[in-house]
Order: C-alpha cells, then sequence, then structure tokens
C-alpha cells in the first residue's frame, strides 16, 4: 500500500470499494491485528497496534472487534448457536448468557428457526448470517466486515446494512464494509476507493463523534 491514510470515527459506517487484489482484505486484517503493519502505525482509541503482544492484541480481536470474514469461518457439525456463542463463552460469559444473546442476535438476522441447524444444513446466504450474529452479538465497538452480503439476495443484504448502520448509529460502533455492492456502499456515511495502493475519498466526511481509529 502506498501511503494510505484513513481515519474511522464512533458512530460511522465507511464503505470500501476496489477491484480484487487491491489490498482491501489486507487492510481489515492489519486492523484487526491479525497481520502486522511492516511500516507506519494503527492506532485504536490511542493504542498502537502493531506494538501489541500476541496475547494483547488477541485480548483487543476478541474484546473489542467484531470481524464478519467473506468465507464465514464457521466451525463444521456445529449448529448456529453453538458458532454464534462460542466468542462469548471464549470471552468469560456463562453458557446460558451466551446462549441467551446468540439466540437473540441469530433472531435478528432472520434465523430464528436454524439455531439448531449446522452450516452443512445452510445455504451459503445462511451460513453468511450466522457469521455476522457471530460478530455482532459481543456488541464490539469497531465491526471489520469482508464483503459480508455478497451470499446474500438484494433484500437481505439491505436489511443486513441497515443493521450494521443501526449498530453504529444507536451503540456508537464504527463499522468498516468492504463491498463490491454499489447500492450497499451507498448506504453508508462515506464511501473509499482502495486502487493500485492508494486510497482516494468518494463522498464527503460526515458529521460525526471523535475518532476511535487511525491507519
Amino acid at each position: 500500500m502506498d501511503g494510505v491514510s484513513l481515519s474511522l470515527r464512533s458512530g460511522e459506517m465507511l464503505a470500501l470499494q476496489g477491484p480484487s487484489g487491491s489490498g482491501k482484505t489486507t487492510l481489515l486484517l492489519l486492523i484487526a491485528a491479525l497481520l502486522r503493519p511492516e511500516g507506519g502505525s494503527i492506532r485504536f482509541e490511542g493504542s498502537d497496534l502493531g506494538s501489541m503482544s500476541k496475547r494483547e492484541a488477541a485480548d483487543y480481536l476478541m474484546r473489542d472487534v467484531g470481524f464478519i470474514y467473506q468465507r464465514f469461518h464457521l466451525q463444521p457439525r456445529t449448529s448456529a448457536l453453538d458458532n454464534a456463542s462460542m466468542g462469548l463463552l471464549l470471552a468469560g460469559m456463562s453458557v446460558a448468557s451466551a446462549q441467551a444473546r446468540a439466540k437473540e442476535w441469530l433472531g435478528r438476522v432472520g434465523l430464528a428457526d436454524r439455531v439448531g441447524r449446522g452450516p452443512e444444513q445452510m445455504s451459503g446466504g445462511e451460513r453468511q448470517r450466522v457469521a455476522i450474529a457471530r460478530a455482532l452479538a459481543g456488541d464490539p465497538k469497531l465491526i471489520l466486515a469482508d464483503e459480508p452480503t455478497g451470499n446474500l439476495d438484494s433484500a437481505r443484504s439491505l436489511e443486513v446494512v441497515e443493521l450494521l448502520r443501526a449498530l453504529a448509529r444507536d451503540h456508537n460502533a464504527a463499522v468498516l464494509l468492504v463491498t463490491h455492492d454499489a447500492e450497499v456502499a451507498a448506504l453508508a456515511d462515506r464511501r473509499c476507493t482502495l486502487r493500485d495502493g492508494k486510497l482516494s475519498e468518494a463522498a464527503p466526511v460526515a458529521a460525526v463523534s471523535p475518532s476511535v481509529l487511525k491507519a
């Protein structure tokens, strides 16, 4: 990447677009502290992610970040309820509380009647929604979404994006959404394009709260 500079604020949803291979997913992985930057710095609420220990980076990812992976990353032969509650259990929540929270979020993404089904019993769109519920159940401060609507039909895509917008607005979360869908991107507060390692702004900055993330 060539001098990429990005600031994302609490309460804001930013859509990141660009051709395949431009580095969009890599940028998300850097922000999630799953990759370390070779140069420059990435800060979350003032903390330098690149200087974190492995334990600190893992805690940050579990505590503050909800990552919606493009390829789902669900556990096979494991129910939607258990997949969606897994992160909560790892964070120390009781089984009853974690399952109640996971069930609530599965209902919010339209899977109330699928909680007992495993990934192999679901369509691609249903697996994507399980992954979304898992990412959002922990009430993260920062939501990183890598093509979260790529396996959904148009109506369901807009529902998911509206849900992410509501989280940004009502829970003061920051949302960074990678998408190829122009209709989805148009719903964001800001749109940026990453092309040939360079980032350009495609829409004016909205009036939002102070910065939570800088890269």
